[in-house]
C-alpha cells in the first residue's frame, strides 16, 4: 500500500517531513479540469488531464500525478516542477506565475498550494469521511492513547473501524500496523487515501488524531475531513514556535468543534466530549452549537462522567464510575490517573454515540492495551523498574511525574530533552517541573534538528536550580550513553523514566535523521549490565 522512495538530504521539496509516502490504495481516474471546479483558484490552463494519483513530494511522482509545489522550511516546491514532470506529472498546482508552461500539462494556479491540496484529496478520494461517522481527538496530551482507546472499545463492541494516531494506524483489515508518517498529522492526500482505505474496507468509524498542526489553517491538513464527533482532551504549553502564542494554539484547537457546524448534516448525529477539569472547558464547550458532554477525574458532579480513584500502582487502577445517575466499579490493567482520564473520554464518546449505559463497557477495560511508547516496562531481570514514555510537555511532565515517584520506593531517575527548532519556553518549564520532583536528572538529545544540543541543554538546565551537575544532574547529548548512565546510578527499587521518544524511529539532527528505538536500546544497555535473565528461553 505504501511507497517508500529513496531518502536523502538533498531535494526534498520544502515539506517538514523526512520520507514522503504515497498512498496507492484508491484506483481513480479523475479530469483535472473536475478537480478544479471543486475549489477556488486563480486559473486554470492546459489540456484536461486525467490525475491517477497526488503528490507533493517530486521523489513520490509518476505518470498521472498531479504535483503540489508546497512551500517549505529549506526550499520551494516550484523549484521542482521540471523534475516532476520529467518523472511522469500531469498537472501542477501552484502559486506563482508559469512562465514557460510545459505543451500537455495542466496548471492550476492557487492562492496556497498547501492549502488547495485538502479539498482537492477530498473530491479525488471521493470524501471518504462522509462515508463513515469520523471521530477527532484534540488536546496537548492524551490523543493518541485516547484514540487507540475509542477504536478498542468499538472493536470489543463488535464494530467495524478503522483509527489514524501519531503512533499506529488501522485502515483494512484488523492489522494495525506503525505510523509511517514523521508528521502527526500527515498531509491531507495521505489523510484522505487512508480514509477511503477504511471506507472500501468496510470500516464504519474512523477515529483520527487531530492535533493543531493539523487544524491549523496554515496547513489545512484536516479542513476538508468531515467530523461527526469531536473530543477535547486538555491544553497546555506546547508548539508556540508554530501558533505564536497560546490564545493561537487554543483557536486552532478549538476549530475540531467548528467543524461539527458545517451545514451538510446528512449523517446527522454530531457532538462534542470535553475535560471538564480543563480550564478551558467553557471555551471548547461554546466551539460548537451540538451537544457536548463532559467528562471528569476531579469527583466534578456536573460533568457526564466522572471518576473517582480507589487505588492505584503500578500495575492498574481502581476507580469508580459515575454515570446518569449509577454509580459502578471499574479496574483498569494500566497505572495512572492519566490512563484513567483517557478512557473516561473513550468511553464517554462511545456511550454517547451508542446511547449506551456504562456498564456496557466496564466488562472490556480489562482487555485494552496500551499505546506503544506510552509508560512502556522494559523488563530484563534488573532490580529497579524502567519505563518509556513519550512525555514531552510540562503537562505531561506535572501527571506523570508525581504519580510514578508516590509509587517508586527508591528513587526516580528521569532522562529527558527537549525539540530542537520548536516551544522554546516549554524547556525550563520541564527542568523546572522535574526539578522538583525527581531525584536525579539526565538531560540528553530528543530531536536536536538545527539546534546546538548543549544548547538546548542549557535551556532545559535553567529551571533545575535545586540540582547540582554532576552529582545529581547530568548533561550528556548522546542518548544512549545518557541511558546508560541512568542505568549505572539505579539501584535496587528505583525507577528510570526514559521521556521523549515513546514510539518513535528515529533522532533528528541537523544532518538529518539516524535510526532510534528507545526500547531495543534499553534492553541491549540491560543486557550488557547481565540484568538479562532467562526463564523457559524468554527474558524476564
Amino acid at each position: 500500500m505504501w511507497i517508500i522512495p529513496f531518502y536523502c538530504l538533498l531535494g526534498n521539496p520544502g515539506i517538514d517531513t523526512e520520507i514522503s509516502y504515497q498512498y496507492h490504495g484508491f484506483v481513480n481516474k479523475t479530469n483535472i479540469s473536475y478537480l478544479a471546479a471543486g475549489i477556488e483558484h486563480e486559473k486554470f490552463s492546459g489540456p484536461d488531464n486525467v490525475i491517477t494519483n497526488l503528490a507533493y513530494d517530486s521523489r513520490s511522482v509518476k505518470k498521472g500525478s498531479l504535483f503540489f509545489t508546497m512551500p517549505g522550511i529549506h526550499t520551494d516546491g516550484h523549484n521542482f516542477i521540471l523534475t516532476a514532470i520529467d518523472k511522469g506529472a500531469a498537472g501542477i498546482v501552484h502559486s506563482l506565475p508559469i512562465d514557460t508552461p510545459v505543451q500537455g500539462i495542466s496548471y492550476i494556479q492557487v492562492k496556497d498550494p498547501r492549502t488547495a491540496l485538502s479539498p482537492i484529496s477530498a473530491i479525488f478520494y471521493d470524501h471518504p469521511s462522509k462515508k463513515m461517522h469520523t471521530i477527532g481527538v484534540t488536546g496537548t496530551d492524551g490523543k493518541s492513547t485516547t484514540v487507540y482507546f475509542i477504536y478498542q472499545l468499538l472493536t470489543l463492541l463488535g464494530e467495524k473501524a478503522g483509527f489514524l494516531s501519531t503512533v499506529n494506524y488501522l485502515s483494512s483489515g484488523n492489522t494495525i500496523r506503525k505510523n509511517p508518517f514523521r508528521q502527526s498529522t500527515p498531509e491531507a492526500s495521505e489523510i484522505h487515501g487512508i480514509l477511503r482505505d477504511m471506507a472500501d474496507n468496510g470500516k464504519e468509524y474512523a477515529v483520527i488524531e487531530a492535533t493543531s498542526h493539523g487544524l491549523s489553517a496554515k496547513n489545512n491538513r484536516l479542513g476538508d475531513v468531515s467530523f461527526d464527533t469531536a473530543v477535547f482532551t486538555n491544553i497546555t504549553h506546547e508548539h508556540l514556535e508554530f501558533h505564536g502564542s497560546f490564545e493561537d494554539y487554543r483557536k486552532d484547537k478549538v476549530r475540531l468543534f467548528h467543524m461539527l457546524d458545517r451545514e451538510d448534516d446528512s449523517k446527522g448525529k454530531r457532538f462534542g466530549v470535553i475535560n471538564k477539569d480543563d480550564p478551558n472547558f467553557g471555551y471548547f464547550q461554546q466551539g460548537t452549537h451540538k451537544p457536548v458532554y463532559s467528562y471528569s477525574t476531579a469527583e466534578d458532579k456536573e460533568a457526564d462522567l466522572y471518576g473517582e480513584i480507589e487505588s492505584s500502582d503500578i500495575y492498574g487502577t481502581s476507580f469508580g464510575l459515575y454515570y446518569k445517575g449509577h454509580n459502578n466499579s471499574a479496574y483498569l490493567p494500566l497505572p495512572g490517573l492519566f490512563h484513567v482520564e483517557d478512557l473516561l473520554a473513550a468511553a464517554l464518546t462511545v456511550c454517547a454515540l451508542f446511547d449506551c449505559p456504562i456498564s456496557r463497557l466496564i466488562p472490556y477495560f480489562g482487555d485494552l492495551k496500551p499505546v506503544p511508547g506510552r509508560f512502556q516496562p522494559v523488563r530484563m531481570g534488573q532490580p529497579f523498574s524502567v519505563f518509556i514514555d513519550y512525555a514531552h510537555t510540562p503537562g505531561s511532565f506535572k501527571k506523570l511525574l508525581p504519580k510514578v515517584k508516590s509509587w517508586t520506593p527508591g528513587r526516580l531517575i528521569v532522562v529527558f530533552g527537549s525539540a530542537g527548532e520548536r516551544d522554546f519556553e516549554k524547556r525550563s518549564l520541564q527542568g523546572r517541573i522535574a526539578d522538583e520532583i525527581a531525584d536525579t536528572i539526565i538531560l540528553t538529545d530528543e530531536d536536536p534538528r538545527g539546534e546546538t544540543p548543549e544548547d538546548i541543554l542549557r535551556d532545559i538546565q535553567r529551571g533545575c536550580s535545586r540540582k547540582k551537575e554532576g552529582l545529581d544532574l547530568f548533561c550528556i547529548t548522546d542518548r544512549k550513553e545518557a541511558i546508560n548512565k541512568a542505568f549505572s546510578l539505579a539501584r535496587k527499587d528505583d525507577t528510570v523514566l526514559l521521556l521523549g521518544k515513546g514510539h518513535e524511529s528515529s533522532i533528528i539532527y541537523s544532518s538529518g535523521p539516524i535510526d532510534w528505538n528507545e526500547k531495543e536500546t534499553a534492553e541491549g544497555l540491560l543486557k550488557d549490565r547481565r540484568f538479562y535473565q532467562i526463564n523457559d528461553g524468554n527474558p524476564l
